[in-house]
């Protein structure tokens, strides 16, 4: 689990995707990242750590002082914007949280429901706000509640608006957080990982479940009596 308090600001410096013919890695590697400038959060990493990648979480599989390698399955690929990233592009990292961690951000799994296009960026005042637009595709706008929680690239952000119409939602990125995340470099027409809130979605996704349960009960107690 995460915050969504972005730790750290790190950088692709190795990419090894097996389908690509320029890679020189060992075939039998996947679909990996090495992530370098990640010292900061690596004084107390261990195989096997989760580190949150741009919202995604990835297990660590080799470090160093100063760097970590991470696998990418290809749900991961399909799911995230991260199979679209090259050497030297900036990531969010964050080191999953601990029990007494100050949860200052909002609960985060670092399960990638989907990707969204930036539609909009302007400045206002020393703040910026964007607005995005979920895939046409996309089932997760009932889970999208203006001043709820949204994870935008791992990073916990408060919804300003949500427009039904057009499948798009928006967020304010304050002057204090412009320089600790990626998506203050990101434009129009780039893609950025969502997570919605995990209470909306268990709350939402057992509704059918519960009135299919209902129903399965009455129909019981029906004929029980007889009365169907």
């Amino acid at each position: 689990m995460f915050t969504g308090l972005i730790e750290h600001i790190s950088r692709i410096s190795q990419i090894h995707d097996p389908s690509s013919s320029s890679s020189s890695s060992a075939s039998n590697e996947g679909f990996t990242f090495t992530i370098s400038d990640a010292s900061p959060i690596l004084g107390d990493c261990h195989i096997g750590d989760s580190i949150s990648v741009n919202g995604a979480c990835l297990t660590v599989t080799e470090f160093d002082n100063d760097s970590f390698k991470v696998n990418l399955a290809p749900e991961t690929l399909s799911r995230t914007n991260l199979g679209e990233l090259k050497v030297g592009d900036k990531v969010n990292c964050e080191r999953a949280m601990l029990a007494h961690t100050r949860l200052g951000g909002h609960m985060l799994q670092g399960h990638v429901d989907s990707t969204a296009k930036i539609i909009a960026k302007r400045q206002d005042g020393d703040s910026i706000r964007y607005q995005f637009q979920l895939p046409p595709e996309s089932t997760l706008l009932p889970y999208i509640i203006e001043k709820g929680y949204i994870g935008i690239d791992g990073a916990s952000l408060t919804l300003t608006n949500v427009n039904e119409q057009e499948g798009s939602f928006g967020i304010m990125l304050i002057s204090h957080s412009q320089g600790k995340l990626t998506l203050t470099q990101k434009g129009e027409g780039d893609r950025v990982n969502i997570e919605v809130d995990v209470v909306g979605k268990y709350i939402l996704g057992s509704t059918s479940k519960i009135e299919g349960l209902v129903e399965r009960l009455v129909e019981k107690k029906l004929k029980e009596k007889g009365l169907i």
